[in-house]
Formats: structure tokens, sequence, C-alpha cells
């Protein structure tokens, strides 16, 4: 068999009210501004004349919007995209969060209420797998629509790394991101542009 050169495009949601803001969201359902709208129709023109063998997103609202901005409506929702269950801290910013517990963060600190990092390598770990079934092909291109916390677990769980690596890679809203191959390796083609 010969080495796997396909690759997995990753797209973050374009901006809400709560990410412009800083605040937690992973269970609010939240529609996109009218700036993250635009700023996703943008990303359209860079997905233009590019096939995809497999289109996922996220089941909430604002993934699905992004990925009807850009003219993939008809993505497969998969719930293991879903973003990190904040509980008890949705919708609160991490300054807030920091006022109880001095030095909190969501790749280090347990969530009230919310998900483990074990349990959200559970469910990205199907993605992964997924994902990986699906781009082994030569050229095989799959396009992922989420959410930042998850996506930065799903690219540490891609590289093997253990889910609060994901703390290492910085994703903004409405950026496109490329996972790969180098020979066997599985490695990050593109980041947060």
């Amino acid at each position: 068999m010969s080495d796997p050169d396909g690759e997995v495009w990753l797209v973050r949601h374009g901006e809400t009210e709560w990410s412009r803001d800083g605040r937690h969201t992973s269970t609010t359902d939240l529609p996109l501004t009218a700036e993250g709208e635009r700023v996703a129709l943008a990303l359209r023109d860079r997905l233009a004349g590019v096939s995809f063998g497999l289109v996922l997103t996220s089941p909430m609202r604002r993934a699905r919007e992004t990925a009807s901005l850009v003219g993939h409506g008809d993505a497969e929702v998969d719930p293991d995209l879903g973003e990190w269950s904040y509980g008890a801290y949705e919708g609160r910013t991490s300054a807030e969060i920091r006022e109880e517990v001095p030095g909190w963060t969501i790749w280090t600190d347990p969530v009230p209420g919310g998900e483990t990092p074990e349990q959200v390598g559970e469910r990205l770990d199907r993605v992964v797998e997924r994902l990986r079934d699906a781009s082994r092909g030569e050229g095989d291109r799959v396009l992922v629509f989420g959410h930042g916390h998850s996506l930065r677990a799903l690219t540490a769980r891609w590289l093997d790394l253990p889910v609060t690596d994901g703390r290492l890679f910085r994703l903004d809203t409405a950026t496109l991101s490329k996972l790969g191959y180098e020979r066997e390796n599985a490695v990050i083609l593109a980041w947060n542009s």
C-alpha cells in the first residue's frame, strides 16, 4: 500500500456575538453576526472549484450557516463535531471564570457539568478515524466545519497528541486550515489562514 496523501480541510465557523465577545459557546445555538457572514462568504472563493469526497459539519447553527455560505449547505451533520461542552461555564469569558478559578483554562482545569479532555478525545477520535478513512486515497480531500476548541483538539488527535495539546494551535473564526500527510506521518499542511 502506498503512503496516504489525502487532505483534511478544516473551517472554523464565522463570528457569532459570543465568539466576538470571548464568551465560551458550546450548546447555545447562536447565529452568525453580519460580520461573521461577510467573512465566511470570503472563504467561498478559496473553496471554489475544489472537490471533496466527504463534507462534514457540526450540528450547531453557526457551523451549518458557515458551510452553507461557502457553498456546502448539503454537508453531513456529525454530532461528534460539536464544540467542547463548557457546562456551567457556558456564556462566560475566561476572565470571568478566572475570578473564581485563578489561571483556569479549558485545556488544564475541570469544567463543572462539562466535558473532560478524555470525553472530548473519545468522540473526536471517532471523527479522526472517519477522516483518515475518507482521505486515504490519492488526492482525496475531506472538508470539515466546526468550532475553535473542538477543531484544535481534533488536530491534536490527528497528530496523535493528547487533546490538551490543542492549546498550542490558535484558531480564529472563519479560517481555513489543512491537515494531511508527509509520507506516513500525519501533519499540519496549513494553519489558521
